[in-house]
């Protein structure tokens, strides 16, 4: 297989931009990733990738639960504020505001349009990401009018 070509092939798939957030004995993680998606109707299931070297996957694995903050297509330095360590001052989470999530208490960005906790029920450990399978137990919709903000908009690329 042809390496560059791999690469290429694999950038064209589609991805929303997310920020995910846990907590885990009054420590919080907070990263932007796109290897997110539905993975059943009943019972809801989300699966997202995250990468097994990061605190966020640590505080993923120790919690079993996470929140999604759905960032909106003008919320681009948002997912970059993400992309740096976890900062918590001053009640804002890399100088976003949030609230403690109602059902995992997972920190919930409060200027997305829309947002989901969910509890881990299976991981599957291979290569250089852990694949989270969880149940959606709570959501919030602030903006239903909001289209959510989308890789290939950003011109940045994460996989291949």
């Amino acid at each position: 297989m042809d390496a560059e070509i791999r690469k290429q092939v694999l950038r064209k798939l589609t991805y929303g931009l997310y920020v995910l957030t846990a907590v885990h004995q009054g420590e919080l993680a907070a990263g932007t990733v796109n290897w997110l998606s539905q993975a059943s109707f009943s019972p809801p299931l989300v699966m997202v990738g995250l990468k097994v070297d990061s605190r966020l996957h640590a505080l993923v694995e120790r919690s079993r639960a996470f929140a999604v903050g759905i960032l909106g297509a003008d919320q681009k330095e948002v997912a970059q504020a993400f992309f740096r360590p976890t900062e918590v001052s001053g009640g804002r989470l890399n100088g976003y505001p949030f609230r403690p999530g109602p059902a995992t208490g997972s920190p919930i960005l409060t200027e997305l349009p829309a947002w989901l906790e969910a509890r881990v029920t299976d991981a599957v450990k291979r290569g250089d990401h852990t694949v989270f399978v969880a149940e959606v137990v709570e959501a919030g919709l602030a903006d239903p009018a909001a289209r959510p903000l989308e890789m290939w908009d950003t011109g940045w690329f994460y996989g291949g």
